[in-house]
C-alpha cells in the first residue's frame, strides 16, 4: 500500500533505526520527512520510506 501512513514505531521496525536517529536524519535531509496527519499526529508515507530503503540498499 504505497499511500499508507506509517507510525514512527513501524518506521523504526522497518529501518532498524531509533526514533531520535530517524528525526536527526530527517532534519539533515537524509531521510524522508513525515507529514502532519492532525494537530498531534505525524506519519510517514510508506512509499517514500520504501523508496529510501531501496536506494540505501543499492548504494
Amino acid at each position: 500500500m504505497p499511500d499508507a501512513r506509517l507510525k514512527i514505531q513501524t518506521v523504526i521496525e522497518l529501518t532498524g533505526l531509533s526514533a531520535s536517529s530517524i528525526r536527526r536524519r530527517v532534519s539533515a535531509g537524509l531521510f524522508p520527512a513525515p507529514i502532519k496527519d492532525g494537530p498531534r499526529c505525524t506519519r510517514w508515507v510508506a512509499s517514500s520510506v520504501m523508496d529510501h530503503l531501496r536506494k540505501r540498499g543499492a548504494a
